[in-house]
């Protein structure tokens, strides 16, 4: 078995599109700005997170009918200097939560939340398991 996606479902897909692509970076797989689906994979894995029409899906699934409350996942996304992309997400518009921060003694941390209210989390490994 394999990882292949962590899908989040969305309403406002264009502007989820836009955080992903043009706030964090990432890089669409094919360019769908009007979705109703994308998938977005980082540079290091095969593993990718993806956008899903709320509504859409929800045409299949009805019980996604409602619209959730509060934040609806986490998602987590390693990167080599957090200081770092942290300043060129700032100055891509991105507001950030919490952080750079330490929390733990082998990991610095940071958090945002895209504009569905999914909790991004960045973090920098400072040292790993033995």
């Amino acid at each position: 078995m394999e990882l292949a996606q962590v899908r989040l479902l969305v309403t406002d897909f264009a502007g989820c599109y836009r955080y992903y692509r043009d706030v964090l970076g990432l890089k669409p797989q094919f360019e769908a700005e009007d979705g109703p689906y994308a998938k977005f994979t980082p540079d290091g894995g095969t593993a990718g997170i993806a956008l899903q029409d709320r509504a859409q899906l929800a045409r299949v699934l009805g019980e996604l009918a409602a619209e959730p409350a509060g934040h609806r996942s986490l998602v987590v996304l390693r990167v080599d200097d957090l200081d770092r992309y942290c300043e060129e997400l700032t100055a891509r518009g991105a507001g950030l939560l919490r952080g750079p921060a330490p929390m733990t003694d082998r990991m610095r941390v940071a958090h945002l939340v895209d504009p569905e209210g999914n909790i991004v989390e960045l973090q920098e490994w400072l040292a790993l398991r033995g």
